[in-house]
């Protein structure tokens, strides 16, 4: 007979999202962390955004916003993935440790949501720039969002998702990412940059680098704006830190790899608004000598984004329905991503997507005020009540300051105010060690 506390393992019995990886399944060493976030962080949405930049900062303010916007999401990413290593946990076993078993379904609802959001984006933007890289090198002449072939390239891409998604996350991190991907996307990267540099001293430089801003943002919602995108992450991070050997690697790992990508990428996106101004920044970069070539390694690439909300999204929806396995739910979502990319019109609903964004920053917040400085989270977890009031109610007071920051504090932006409040009330707070 089979005990209550260890029960058969069964695929319907064995929640995978909140039990800790056994330390004979970690193999992520500090590399495989900075390998995987530097890949995730590299994207052409991520470029776009750093074009937003311009020409409301200056090209010097617009930098300065880069670098501290990226080291500090970086820094909580880092932080977040430390969280899920040390634990073992996914992000769902953190949200049940610190909301309760009951009310976590919540938060992990609205996570799914949000991958199935954005992972369906990813898709759109590969299958807009597959359309442009083909009419570019002359093999889809005449393609428009109209004919069959934004049909074909986006069944393409989610055709792809769904292979990846169907064998190993570990072995795809450790074998495909870091020794294929990475390095064509280094690459990509340096050219793109070489090439535009190139440009920006043609026009002149010191011009460019002393241009000075438009006005109509600020510095501080500049770094809002940049560290919009690694918070996008949050909710993901720790289902991949926690196949990580040590916290401290995956803080360091995941904190550089991320951080050197949202910076370049960012930048990158400045340099293109300085040099190239355009509302197609997909049309700007292909203007690049050799940017046909870049551009489709970068693409190529952009597949482990949507790879990585729809692996999330699995992991999230496992830890609700546990009968399916993570691989089975992994296939569903994509199937949905890919459906949704036909039908919807994405670039509509991103302000919807950033909308549904802003929860996360208040939720993890409180995480890391609840669950840093010594608290074992696996015991909070096997402790935790139904609804954890205290933290629910901090989560939801840090939602209103979000949207309330910018309206009593001009200037300020929205996520850094709910962070630090969310955080220091959850800090203070926190039940002490017994």
């Amino acid at each position: 007979m089979t005990s209550s506390h260890h029960p058969a393992p069964t695929s319907s019995a064995v929640n995978e999202a909140l039990v800790p990886v056994p330390a004979e399944r970690r193999v992520f060493q500090w590399h495989d962390h900075a390998s995987l976030w530097f890949s995730l962080g590299v994207g052409l949405l991520v470029m776009q955004v750093g074009a937003y930049l311009m020409p409301a900062l200056g090209t010097q303010e617009a930098l300065w916003a880069i670098v501290a916007g990226s080291l500090l999401g970086a820094g909580l990413l880092g932080w977040v993935a430390k969280l899920g290593c040390d634990s073992g946990l996914a992000s769902a076993g953190l949200m049940h440790a610190v909301y309760g078993r009951g009310f976590a379904s919540l938060p992990i609802v609205l996570n799914i949501v949000q991958l199935v959001g954005w992972g369906t984006f990813e898709l759109v933007v590969m299958r807009d720039a597959t359309v442009a890289i083909g009419q570019q090198a002359g093999g889809l002449a005449g393609a428009t969002t109209g004919t069959l072939w934004p049909v074909l390239a986006t069944l393409l891409w989610g055709g792809v998702v769904m292979l990846l998604i169907s064998g190993s996350m570990v072995q795809l991190v450790r074998k495909v990412i870091a020794r294929v991907a990475l390095p064509l996307v280094v690459l990509s990267l340096l050219w793109l940059s070489w090439q535009f540099v190139s440009l920006a001293q043609a026009q002149g430089l010191s011009a460019l680098w002393n241009r000075q801003g438009a006005g109509g943002m600020g510095v501080l919602p500049a770094i809002d704006l940049v560290i919009a995108m690694p918070i996008s992450w949050l909710p993901l991070v720790a289902d991949y830190a926690r196949h990580g050997k040590s916290g401290g690697a995956a803080l360091r790992g995941t904190w550089l790899g991320y951080a050197l990508a949202n910076m370049w990428c960012y930048s990158l996106g400045v340099l293109v608004a300085l040099t190239l101004p355009s509302t197609d920044l997909v049309q700007a970069l292909l203007l690049a000598q050799g940017g046909l070539i870049a551009l489709s390694l970068i693409l190529i690439d952009e597949v482990d984004n949507a790879y990585g909300d729809t692996y999330s999204g699995a992991v999230s929806a496992h830890s609700l329905l546990p009968r399916w396995s993570v691989r089975r739910w992994g296939l569903a979502v994509a199937a949905v991503c890919t459906g949704l990319a036909l039908v919807l019109p994405m670039h509509s609903l991103e302000p919807f997507l950033l909308l549904l964004s802003s929860v996360f920053v208040p939720l993890f917040g409180v995480i890391l005020g609840r669950l840093t400085f010594g608290t074992h989270t696996p015991t909070l977890l096997a402790q935790a009540r139904v609804v954890n009031a205290l933290p629910v109610a901090l989560w939801l007071t840090g939602i209103a300051v979000y949207h309330l920051a910018p309206k009593v504090l001009p200037g300020a932006g929205s996520a850094l105010p709910a962070l630090a409040f969310s955080f220091a009330l959850a800090w203070a707070t926190r039940p002490k060690a017994r």
